[in-house]
């Protein structure tokens, strides 16, 4: 019965062990969130979160950011979906993204390219398929893309949005970039392109932290493993159930005596025995 206690103290330290260790990893982030650790520094993106002057953060006061390269133009909106409440792209096709009546109003991201005279819609990135990276891994402060994928059709089109840190103004979007078949991207300056830092040096657990979780729990389980055997096994009751109770009743005497006799090496004979001898003229 001892050796189960035992065991059960065992598994929940170590239980406790591995929570202490997860508490510092972060879960998945939300759309247009995210956390990127560096050394000693995590760097804390909420893309969509109001700041001053910005109450709606990244996302266009207008419902949606336009921006157009030779015969190709480019709405798109970041962390959400497009509204029109004005000039709504006007196309062939939108049935991905609304449908005529409400074209660029189910999708966060959609093109226009002039195909024989006529306008064509493709529908390049949704809010339910956006994902968020540091611009450069070496400098996390400089900013983030926002990644939007189509995720449906014959093929996957996608729109990256470098949002470069800029604390006092927004510019962009200006320039618009095309890869391959339907892959686009584009830039601006914005102030939620900036981090919030948090300083994580010497906080959380640690491996010394868990090691000594593990230790304490070990001794716990030991005493009550040994008082429960003690108790049920021996018939011994009272404080004396408690397993070698005569060590641990003396180690606070078997302590001070230590330290002092360390003292006593460190600081050499005491006066009162210098002051033993008395000196003697000749």
């Amino acid at each position: 019965m001892a050796r189960l206690l035992l065991l059960a103290a065992i598994l929940s330290c170590a239980a406790a062990a591995s929570a202490s260790a997860a508490a510092g990893s972060s879960a998945p982030a939300a759309a247009c969130e995210l956390s990127f650790p560096d050394r000693d520094r995590l760097y804390n993106y909420s893309l969509a979160s109001p700041i001053p002057k910005f109450p709606h953060g990244v996302l266009s006061e207008d419902g949606f950011y336009k921006v157009a390269a030779n015969d190709t133009v480019l709405w798109f909106q970041l962390c959400g979906v497009m509204i029109f409440n004005h000039d709504p792209p006007r196309c062939v096709d939108c049935s991905n993204c609304g449908g005529p009546s409400h074209c660029g109003m189910e999708c966060s991201a959609l093109v226009i390219d002039d195909v024989g005279g006529y306008p064509v819609c493709k529908t390049i990135g949704r809010a339910t398929s956006t994902y968020v990276n540091v611009i450069d891994e070496k400098k996390p402060h400089s900013g983030v893309t926002v990644k939007m994928i189509s995720d449906g059709g014959k093929s996957n089109c996608s729109l990256s949005v470098s949002i470069v840190c800029d604390p006092s103004r927004v510019q962009g979007p200006n320039l618009l970039e095309k890869s391959g078949t339907c892959d686009y991207a584009t830039s601006l300056r914005h102030p939620s392109g900036c981090a919030k830092i948090i300083y994580v040096h010497g906080h959380g657990w640690g491996w010394f932290g868990i090691l000594l979780i593990i230790s304490l729990c070990l001794f716990g389980g030991y005493l009550l493993a040994g008082t429960v055997y003690r108790y049920f096994m021996l018939g011994v009751h009272g404080i004396d159930a408690i397993p070698n109770l005569e060590f641990w009743a003396s180690l606070p005497h078997r302590t001070q005596g230590l330290v002092m006799s360390l003292v006593q090496k460190f600081r050499g004979p005491s006066e009162g025995y210098r002051s033993s001898y008395t000196s003697v003229g000749f």
